[in-house]
């Protein structure tokens, strides 16, 4: 197999798979992946600093790439240096599986303001479930970083300095992803990339930190048991974010060509967003709370409006080739922004999910969590406090209730 140079910068993921002179015999997937938001107020800089991140693989490969992203960069993003490296259950390197990366043939690149950029092609076994660091010395000033938010683990970032070559005391954490879009193996035979496209419990808010405990993680766990068809799992939840308007990060419509189409090899898109949506539209905000709703965008006023989306989704995604699952949307009786008309309006698209037949499949998240009792509650236990985002054992109850053999069943048609 030739070496695989680096992709012009700004050429998407599906189309550097063509551009790869061993496409033939390349089953390229998406093994981890992170949404990014644009840059708010408190958003991290560096300046002559090293950031080292973890990241968990879902499917396994034997040769890797990474890509980087400056999407929200107002300038040109430099790279000095970049490596990557397995780690052991006690996070400790493992011995003879670092490498550098390199871009093009080279240490360092400067990723176009707006753009992504894939590194060269690691030929390097990689485990399912490997955990790995990804080091990136980042020379020049970057300005408010692209990043992902709430990571549900750590960033270490060092001092001043070059720290790629291995472990170092950082300076200081943060609790975003710096510049980091996904993480892509080369796997065997008919793989391919499920996306769970999300909000802030798809990002994994209430599970343990750095414990690989999301729901998108715990569904990889169950995959990689079957020992079946090898599916990479990218978890494309943004804390915060919502459907129809640019809450945290931009709206599910606005992203979906960067964080679903862009990925190599997606053949199902799991849609499990909207209670953002809701609880925004119809919470009786008081006082101050009611005073910043007036400063943020435009609010959903009606369910139709939702399920007009998803259908957009749909549709765009089928033009693609990829089997879109609808999750309904989860109880949230308690959380914050609760109110009996959100929940109407929760429960009339919810309805929509499990009987129009508009989705390719229906996972019905909402009946995994909730209390029997009183259905509009998450189950005590299963929520992380905050009765809207769940817990370890939620997340668990989530993914036990998919039927996992919607994974095997034949490719993608589109319907007429």
């Amino acid at each position: 197999m030739n070496k695989f140079k680096a992709i012009v910068i700004g050429v998407s993921a599906p189309v550097a798979a063509l551009m790869f002179s061993g496409a033939a015999q390349a089953k390229w997937v998406s093994s981890w992946a992170a949404g990014s938001i644009p840059p708010g107020p408190k958003a991290a800089s560096f300046s002559n600093q090293t950031v080292r991140q973890v990241v968990r693989l879902s499917a396994g490969g034997d040769a890797l790439r990474v890509r980087f992203t400056n999407a929200f960069g107002a300038a040109p993003l430099a790279i000095g240096a970049a490596r990557i490296v397995f780690l052991d259950q006690d996070g400790k390197e493992i011995a003879g599986t670092g490498r550098p990366l390199t871009f093009d043939g080279g240490r360092s690149a400067t990723i176009a303001r707006g753009a992504p950029l894939l590194s060269d092609v690691v030929k390097i076994k990689a485990p399912a479930l490997a955990r790995m660091a990804i080091s990136l010395y980042l020379p020049g000033d970057t300005g408010p970083c692209t990043c992902h938010n709430a990571a549900i683990d750590d960033t270490q970032v060092s001092v001043p300095g070059d720290f790629t070559s291995g472990p170092f005391a950082p300076a200081s954490i943060v609790k975003d992803r710096a510049f980091l879009a996904s993480v892509d193996v080369d796997a065997p035979g008919d793989a391919a990339t499920i996306v769970t496209f999300g909000d802030s419990i798809t990002n994994g808010t209430g599970s343990t930190s750095g414990g690989n405990r999301r729901w998108p993680d715990q569904l990889a766990d169950r995959l990689i048991a079957l020992n079946g068809r090898v599916w990479g799992v990218a978890n494309q939840g943004i804390s915060g974010n919502r459907v129809l308007g640019d809450g945290t990060g931009e709206s599910a419509l606005t992203r979906l060509d960067r964080d679903v189409f862009s990925l190599p090899n997606v053949k199902v898109l799991i849609l499990f967003e909207g209670i953002n949506d809701i609880g925004r539209s119809y919470a009786h905000y008081q006082g101050a709370a009611a005073e910043a709703q007036k400063n943020l965008p435009a609010r959903l006023t009606d369910p139709a409006q939702m399920i007009a989306a998803y259908r957009q989704i749909i549709d765009r995604a089928h033009q693609h080739g990829i089997r879109v699952f609808g999750a309904t949307i989860a109880p949230f009786k308690g959380a914050s922004y609760y109110s009996p008309e959100g929940d109407a309006a929760r429960q009339a698209i919810n309805r929509f999910i499990r009987t129009s037949g508009a989705f390719d499949a229906v996972l019905d998240f909402d009946k995994a969590l909730a209390d029997p009792n009183d259905p509009s509650s998450i189950r005590p236990g299963y929520h992380a406090g905050d009765h809207l985002h769940g817990s370890d054992a939620g997340y668990k109850s989530v993914v036990d209730s998919i039927d996992l053999k919607l994974f095997n069943e034949a490719p993608f048609e589109n319907k007429k």
